[in-house]
C-alpha cells in the first residue's frame, strides 16, 4: 500500500460534486518548503496537490476555504491525459482517506489552535478520550 501525506494551505474553496451517486469533495493544497541552493541563497518551492475526498460526510466542506491549513492523507492516484499540443501529460492526485483542519490564517490571532478530524482515522466508537479517563484501564487490547 502506498500512503501519501500533505500539510499545506488550500489554494481555493473546495467544490462538492455528485458523481455516479457518490459525493466527492475536490480541493487543492499548496505545500511550500524552504531550502538553500548551492550558493547558500534561501529559496522556496511550492508543490500543488490536487485532492479528491470521496465521502458521504460532506459536513467538512463549508470549512475547506481558501487559506485554511489542512493535513490530508490517502493514496496517490496517477493520471495520464492528452495535452492540447498532443503530448502526454501526467498529474498526481491524492485520493483522501482522512482530512484534518489545522486552522486558517486568521485563527492564530485569537490564540486558538483548533483541530478537527474527518475520515477513517480517529477514536474508535465507545473509547473515551484521554481527558475522560479517570482510572487506569486493566484490559489492554494487546
Amino acid at each position: 500500500m502506498l500512503k501519501m501525506q500533505v500539510i499545506g494551505n488550500l489554494g481555493k474553496d473546495c467544490v462538492t460534486n455528485l458523481v455516479n451517486g457518490k459525493n466527492v469533495i475536490n480541493f487543492n493544497v499548496a505545500h511550500t518548503e524552504k531550502f538553500r541552493d548551492a550558493q547558500g541563497n534561501q529559496k522556496e518551492k511550492t508543490v500543488w496537490v490536487d485532492c479528491a475526498y470521496w465521502t458521504d460526510r460532506t459536513a467538512i466542506a463549508p470549512y475547506l476555504k481558501k487559506g485554511t491549513q489542512v493535513y490530508a492523507e490517502g493514496t496517490p492516484d496517477i493520471r495520464t491525459y492528452q495535452k492540447t499540443d498532443g503530448s502526454q501529460g501526467v498529474s498526481l492526485t491524492l485520493r483522501v482517506l482522512n482530512v484534518q483542519l489545522l486552522g486558517s490564517r486568521g485563527s492564530n490571532e485569537s490564540g486558538g489552535n483548533d483541530s478537527y478530524s474527518y475520515g477513517n482515522a480517529g477514536n474508535a466508537a465507545g473509547v473515551p478520550s484521554s481527558g475522560e479517563m479517570t482510572a487506569p484501564v486493566d484490559d489492554l487490547p494487546f
